[in-house]
């Protein structure tokens, strides 16, 4: 090959090169761009596609759940004679009366109250140890409740009741509800 056709090629060919590492950056820059549109589309289909995070179902139960409520005694004074021997019942709703109040009564105010439930009960022909359709009577009539026996409740029930924040009074025999409780034997209370 003649030294003039070799000057020619090298000649185009840096003038190629040249011409090519000019343009290069002009290249590189609209694939940025189309490049950075794209990732901005992808933005906008994940915002569309994928929703932010909300709060829970509220229908959902909690593996855990608890109303705080004060414990009220049957015997606020530790005295186990009547009536005190036989107002657990009454001390089950007032729990339920004082947790919806707000209040947190003194020993004094215990006693009172549950003196007043029983005066109540004994005004409707009702004995010491009164069932669950009498504690609903006085939960209705005297605590102005509305409340309801649920009958042959599953665990689903009671738990859907909790969460929603409505104390449930379960009236138990205690002699007979756990055998090995040693305060609920030899006479102790039912």
């Amino acid at each position: 090959m003649p030294v003039t056709k070799k000057i020619i090629f090298f000649t185009i060919l840096l003038a190629v090169l040249y011409s090519g590492y000019r343009l290069l950056p002009l290249f590189y820059r609209s694939n940025i761009e189309i490049i950075t549109e794209k990732q901005d589309d992808l933005k906008n289909i994940t915002n569309t596609i994928i929703p932010q995070a909300t709060n829970p179902i509220p229908s959902a139960t909690p593996d855990y759940y608890l109303i705080k409520t004060a414990f009220i005694p049957q015997a606020p004074e530790k005295n186990w004679d009547q009536p005190w021997q036989d107002s657990c019942e009454e001390a089950a709703l007032l729990t339920v009366d004082y947790y919806y109040k707000n209040l947190h009564p003194d020993v004094s105010t215990i006693k009172q109250d549950i003196l007043n439930m029983i005066t109540f009960e004994t005004s409707q022909s009702m004995t010491h140890d009164i069932n669950l359709s009498q504690m609903s009577l006085v939960a209705n009539d005297y605590l102005s409740y509305n409340s309801e026996i649920l009958v042959d409740p599953t665990i689903q029930d009671l738990k859907d009741q909790i969460v929603k924040d409505y104390p449930i009074v379960v009236p138990a025999n205690g002699k007979i509800l756990y055998q090995e409780n040693k305060y609920f034997k030899n006479g102790g209370p039912y």
